[in-house]
């Protein structure tokens, strides 16, 4: 079972799609030269989850792996066609993620018109902590995320600076999926996006919230 942990929950969530956001951040798009009229929409299975300790195999396909730091929300309760102002009641907590991207084959398939589930989807590309309950006091636009690379800092960001914020992106994506209990929405990167290497030690975190910790191993053997 792919699941994830709710901080005061004994049992794991199981997940079942997970939906992530491009293009929600203006200096994410900038640095990327890719401006659209509103962020984009994809999927990745719940197989590339990983967990806080987990060592996650160089894709075998790839020679140039990417981070890309990202808020994810945990679905709580269904919902379709989901109006912004009711968005709120659907996500149960909130995490820090990666979004993990094989940007040389995302550009070959970009290229050819070919969708990204390969450079977007594979085994270990989304890593994901322990998420925290959304209580009443805690605003997911206005959380600060960072993420370090052998102890150095090398991504940081704030949802504030998000361009469609979380009840917005969530009424996007009810528009075209069905969401579940147990659906993860990745709600894009900042800016500062870059490569890592096999033997590359990650932390990610939220604030003082929460953290998780990384491991990026050779390439498997396919």
């Amino acid at each position: 079972m792919h699941s994830v942990r709710l901080r005061g929950r004994e049992e794991p969530i199981a997940v079942g799609k997970i939906v992530c956001v491009g293009a929600n951040y203006g200096r994410h798009v900038d640095e990327m030269g890719r401006r659209l009229e509103e962020p984009m929409l994809f999927l990745k299975p719940p197989t590339s989850l990983a967990r806080d300790g987990d060592s996650i195999p160089y894709p075998a396909f790839s020679t140039e792996l990417h981070h890309e730091l990202e808020m994810v929300l945990l679905i709580g309760e269904a919902g379709s066609s989901i109006a912004p102002e009711r968005a709120r009641g659907h996500i149960a907590g909130i995490a820090a993620g990666l979004d993990l991207t094989a940007r040389d084959r995302q550009r070959r398939d970009m290229e050819r018109g070919f969708p990204w589930a390969v450079s977007k989807g594979f085994d270990g590309s989304a890593p994901v902590s322990e998420f925290v309950p959304l209580t009443g006091d805690l605003d997911p636009d206005d959380v600060r995320m960072a993420l370090s690379v052998n102890g150095e800092a090398r991504q940081r960001g704030s949802t504030a600076n998000m361009l469609l914020p979380c009840d917005r992106l969530v009424a996007l994506a009810s528009r075209y999926f069905t969401l579940l209990p147990g659906d993860l929405i990745f709600t894009g990167t900042p800016e500062g996006v870059g490569p890592l290497q096999p033997g590359d030690e990650l932390e990610i975190e939220l604030e003082s919230l929460v953290s998780a910790r990384f491991f990026i191993a050779p390439a498997a053997a396919r």
